[in-house]
């Protein structure tokens, strides 16, 4: 792969015109009121994965219309208080996989919440909530991208992101945690979960945003062909009478419309290289992004959107984060 986006000078100046319609705000207002309404308390098990120096928890919420999602809670054992948290959110085709597949926070001394997405986990780590739903689906692409594409309200994302946002409400009900310093994390489809998150949901007090998918559509099914962008084209070139419809459904799960409203500080990475999340889509989002923020850029990197080098940068943005409260 060679970088095949525009260059890096103009990456960092480029906001496109943003497309969303007039009841963006009204329709998550709704759909969050809605979705508090389902609240119970979590569902906290003990599960014995063998970690001496860790607890681990099977946690059940409710997310969408009160519909039962799966996550992993894990602890550092030794601690005295109160933890800040990071909150996970999975890379597209994921599950929670077990909880030593996600040692890096707890092992920084963080309580770290992975929340399972519904209906995915058959791909590169195993899943545990399926995505239940009560109403007939529209044909879709294999995948997720555009399943339910036709109208929002049915469109697979929003059960998703409303699963994230309960994901929040149901951390910081926990007595472990400690609920001014929730900190939401993804990379690629976790990203752009995080980074919608970080605008719905006034808990969050940091973004940490790789790489993020579910970013500037239209631009990004111009200009690469890979998954999981290429399920829209594929849709697109079967039912081409309906490509407006599509993107008007869209837009009201484009990271780049989260951005301009989420106002906590974040830190982004993008790779130049990264054909699945092109670079500009990653910019898009950024340069429209309304907190304090910063990016760290890999010029020679692809989808792993800098690797180990970026947990390390995200590990120190944390220490000054909680050093600076």
């Amino acid at each position: 792969m060679v970088q095949f986006d525009m260059p890096l000078e103009d990456l960092k100046k480029y906001r496109p015109e943003r497309f969303e319609e007039k009841d963006f705000d009204d329709f998550w207002e709704r759909t969050i009121v809605q979705s508090k309404g389902f609240f119970q308390q979590p569902v906290v098990e003990r599960v014995d994965f063998h970690l001496d120096n860790l607890e681990t928890f099977d946690v059940t919420f409710s997310g969408y219309k009160g519909q039962r999602i799966k996550a992993w809670l894990i602890l550092p054992k030794f601690r005295t208080d109160r933890l800040p948290c990071v909150v996970e959110f999975i890379g597209y085709g994921g599950g929670r996989g077990f909880p030593f597949d996600w040692l890096t926070w707890s092992a920084a001394g963080y309580a770290h919440f992975v929340m399972d997405t519904r209906g995915q986990g058959s791909n590169w780590m195993k899943g545990d909530t399926p995505d239940c739903e009560d109403y007939p689906s529209d044909p879709q692409y294999p995948g997720f991208v555009t399943k339910g594409i036709m109208n929002p309200e049915t469109f697979y994302y929003k059960r998703v992101f409303v699963d994230a946002f309960m994901a929040v409400e149901a951390v910081s009900s926990l007595e472990q945690i400690d609920p001014q310093m929730i900190v939401c994390r993804g990379t690629s489809q976790g990203g752009g979960i995080a980074l919608a998150v970080s605008a719905l949901s006034p808990r969050i007090k940091a973004l940490l945003c790789k790489v993020p998918f579910l970013c500037h559509y239209r631009r990004a099914i111009q200009i690469t062909d890979s998954m999981p962008y290429a399920e829209i084209t594929r849709y697109c070139k079967i039912h081409a009478d309906r490509i407006e419809t599509v993107f008007k459904t869209l837009s009201y799960f484009d990271g780049v419309n989260f951005a301009v409203r989420a106002k906590c500080p974040a830190l982004f990475s993008v790779a130049l290289m990264d054909d699945i999340c092109p670079p500009s889509t990653v910019f898009a989002a950024y340069n429209y992004y309304a907190g304090r923020k910063d990016i760290r850029i890999y010029p020679y990197d692809g989808h792993d959107g800098g690797g180990s080098l970026h947990t390390l940068e995200e590990l120190k943005f944390m220490k000054t984060l909680i050093a600076t409260r």
